[in-house]
């Protein structure tokens, strides 16, 4: 045998490096340069080899197809999608009934034999790899065939030429057309890849960037059960976790979100079968339970991030990697299976920042998961299979089971995208983003609640969940380019609830948040009155009981679910903005508002007034919620520690009296938070008359302060600003609150300390802000959507300022 044609066709990964790229595509290229690269760092991938692109033009040649491609291929129009497809699977029925050169053949099977070691015939992934795929510009995302658990030299050979035939489906042509790619200037590799019994454990998808916001410092992994075609084709919701970057490179633990999948069916070897591979149902306690552990996630996002940095020197610029892993079931090892650049987020400009907002909310037919951060309105086309593509009108709103890349002629027409199933790392997700529109995936059962032809709103700016609204709602668009934006002395930070909208709204120039508050995650992420969850066995209601067990099932530690819910809600939050300073106010529900929580009614009082009784400091010492406490603090606890984010804050709402900021501090320290230690910083709203009579004091047991505007106007009003009665009283520029936030701030910078404010006057109103700078306060916390206008404001003034001093 002439084993020295093996060279021209067929090459060990070993002996490939990115510089292959012409010879061998960007898929087994890439995987080359980390078995060269990165084993030595730890980073296992299974072993194969690649089929070159010269093996692709030697058998088009040979079998006299780049004649035959040429004339179907001529006056082709990809809008006519009767005639791309006839032409589509003429080229295609060509390729699969030519004969491949015995050179070449010959070359395949001695590199399978090499992969063998004696163990011959190996189930092996033979995947495509285009010579212009995988690149930064263009990602062809699942233009071409991959076919799993192929064994032997007939099966071998036969999924080769299958693999040359989807460089023809219907969808690649159209997409080379679109893109501006020659047909003829493009060729295709293979890579033969050892499969990893992942059917016996789990696999996914990695990206080393938020792929909803451009963030950078996030790791994203996808995981399912089974082989990890599953997820790549939207055909199961799959678990979510993000990590952190910078603080997991310094040893920490930062898992900012766990999310459960449905995740519910996984794709196993069918030996007996003609495909090789089924989809059998996953049970339900395995549904329910996550199938990545804390330590496996961590491994996995410490693998990217050791990929990216490889890369990104490699390319001599940030490269955020699109991973793909397995777990093999019965080793229990993890590998990388696939590595390329992300292709959507990383090319944008990272300076003009675009933000939907929608003008009012209707009637939620169904939600799932957001994809996009836009908002779109249009036609429901409910369409079952690609055969019916004809049916589809350009604006309208996709609605099916899920896509794949059959799907695409129709989804570059569309305003926006519904997909039964699928989570952010699907086809349907994947397309959407390179296409900038939105998409909502694994809206599950409530797409029966939509219809063929009625008139919808596709919301994804409202956070991770998408939302389906009945009828056309208004929204507008404002783009926004802040390369240029100047930036004030005077600190100006974000008030934020939300943790899902974190990552997207820290790209708006600020100095960090001034308020994150805690009752958003507690009663959104949370659910659960944290008493209920200290006294579960013992809870007289049992519909509270069932409902907790349901939200908790992957806990049988009950107050665990609690901390870890918020750790992650307020961490995500402190990520978001690391290393600036994020200010996390302790739970400031009223007494009617925890109630409300559930299993809450049993362990809150009825009080006449809430605003004015049990809550804020009094509540943290106090027999009735102290165990309460005590979880918010130990969740607090594993931030700054375990997740390594000491720039997270702590501030005490409605705090009374001296003594009582004392007892609130005496609580924390017992559990670990004591003020001073590992940089804690503990400060006080100031939003009672007893914290500006008493500033003085105040500032000698705590760091700063935070004026809440709208709870010291009403007390030094004696106005209820809940009463529509006496609203119009209600005004924060009121002489008598303003005489008081003035001597708040006078007292402080005296003092040393820090004072901002967090309330909403000076996000209502740019007079207010133009006040609060000129009495020297050292930020102002603002909503979101106001910050960009409010620090042109404060930086006019700034500078009239100086201005006047200097006359």
């Amino acid at each position: 045998m002439n084993t020295q044609i093996i060279p021209l066709y067929a090459r060990p990964f070993k002996d490939l490096t990115l510089d292959d790229l012409p010879l061998v595509g960007g898929k087994n290229a890439s995987i080359g340069e980390m078995v060269r690269e990165l084993s030595s760092k730890g980073i296992r991938v299974p072993d194969g080899f690649a089929i070159t692109a010269d093996a692709y033009h030697h058998f088009i040649q040979e079998a006299g197809l780049d004649r035959v491609i040429h004339e179907i291929l001529s006056g082709l129009d990809t809008r006519n999608m009767a005639n791309l497809s006839h032409r589509g699977q003429a080229i295609r029925h060509a390729i699969l009934n030519a004969t491949i050169p015995g050179d070449l053949e010959e070359s395949i099977i001695e590199a399978y034999r090499d992969l063998n070691h004696g163990t011959y015939p190996a189930d092996v992934a033979v995947r495509s790899s285009a010579t212009l795929e995988d690149l930064p510009d263009a990602s062809f995302a699942g233009q071409q065939e991959t076919y799993l658990n192929v064994r032997g030299n007939r099966a071998l050979l036969d999924a080769c030429k299958h693999c040359y035939a989807s460089l023809f489906t219907d969808r690649a042509i159209s997409y080379r057309v679109d893109k501006g790619f020659d047909h003829f200037q493009i060729a295709l590799s293979i890579g033969v890849q050892r499969m990893v019994r992942s059917d016996l454990a789990c696999s996914g998808v990695i990206f080393t960037i938020d792929t909803e916001s451009g963030f950078r410092d996030a790791v994203l992994i996808s995981a399912s059960y089974g082989l990890g075609e599953n997820i790549v084709k939207g055909t199961v919701i799959p678990d979510d976790y993000c990590v952190f970057k910078p603080t997991l490179k310094k040893g920490h633990r930062p898992i900012l979100s766990k999310r459960v999948g449905s995740k519910e069916s996984k794709l196993v070897y069918d030996d007996g079968g003609e495909k090789m591979v089924k989809n059998i149902p996953v049970s339900t306690a395995e549904r329910e339970k996550f199938a990545l552990t804390d330590d496996e996630i961590l491994r996995l996002a410490r693998w990217a991030c050791i990929i990216e940095d490889h890369y990104s020197a490699k390319h001599g610029h940030p490269m955020p990697m699109d991973l793909e892993w397995a777990k093999d079931g019965k080793t229990g090892e993890f590998f990388i299976v696939q590595a390329r650049p992300e292709t959507v987020e990383s090319l944008k400009d990272p300076d003009v920042i675009e933000t939907h907002l929608l003008k009012a909310r209707g009637k939620i037919l169904a939600s799932g998961r957001s994809i996009g951060a836009k908002i779109a309105c249009g036609r429901v086309r409910i369409i079952s299979n690609p055969d019916h593509m004809h049916l589809f009108q350009d604006g309208e709103i996709l609605v099916t089971e899920k896509t794949d890349p059959d799907w695409q002629p129709i989804m570059k027409k569309a305003a926006a995208i519904i997909t039964r199933r699928g989570g952010r790392t699907c086809h349907a997700a994947i397309v959407s983003r390179e296409l900038g529109i939105p998409a909502v995936v694994g809206i599950e059962q409530q797409a029966f609640a939509l219809k063929d032809g009625q008139i919808v709103t596709v919301s994804c700016a409202e956070g991770d969940e998408g939302f389906i609204y009945e009828g056309e709602l208004p929204f507008e668009v404002q783009r926004t380019n802040i390369r240029n934006l100047a930036r004030p002395l005077t600190e100006v930070m974000m008030n934020l609830a939300n943790p899902e909208n974190a990552f997207s709204l820290s790209r708006i120039p600020n100095d960090g948040v001034g308020l994150a508050r805690m009752e958003f995650i507690i009663s959104n992420h949370i659910k659960i009155h944290p008493m209920a969850l200290l006294n579960y066995e013992n809870l007289a209601d049992p519909a509270a009981k069932a409902e907790i067990a349901r939200l908790t099932a992957n806990y049988d530690d009950k107050p665990a679910f609690f901390v870890d819910q918020l750790a992650q809600g307020a961490g995500m939050i402190a990520a978001a903005f690391y290393p600036k300073d994020v200010i996390l106010r302790l739970s400031d529900f009223k007494t009617n508002e925890y109630a409300n929580l559930i299993g809450g009614k049993a362990y809150e009082p009825d009080e006449e007034n809430p605003m004015l009784g049990f809550r804020g400091a009094s509540r943290y010492y106090h027999p009735l919620y102290q165990d309460g406490f005590a979880l918010e603090c130990q969740a607090v606890k594993k931030i700054r520690d375990e997740m390594g984010l000491n720039n997270l804050k702590l501030m005490i709402p409605f705090c009374r009296t001296i003594e009582e900021g004392l007892r609130v501090q005496e609580e924390m320290a017992k559990h670990g938070l004591k003020r001073g230690e590992n940089g804690l910083e503990i400060y006080v709203m100031c939003e009672i008359p007893s914290n500006v009579i008493l500033a003085d004091e105040f500032c000698d047991i705590f760091d700063g302060f935070s004026i809440g505007s709208n709870d010291l106007t009403q007390l030094i009003l004696g106005v209820d600003r809940d009463s529509e009665i006496v609203a119009p009283i209600f005004d924060e520029r009121n002489p008598a609150v303003k005489a008081m936030i003035a001597q708040a701030i006078s007292t402080c910078r005296a003092r040393g300390r820090k004072i901002g404010i967090c309330g909403q006057a000076p996000s209502d109103y740019p007079e207010f802000a133009k006040f609060l700078v000129e009495q020297g306060i050292d930020s102002i916390s603002l909503n979101p959507d106001t910050v960009l206008s409010a620090t042109l404001v404060i930086v006019e003034t700034e500078q009239q300022h100086e201005q006047s001093r200097r006359v």
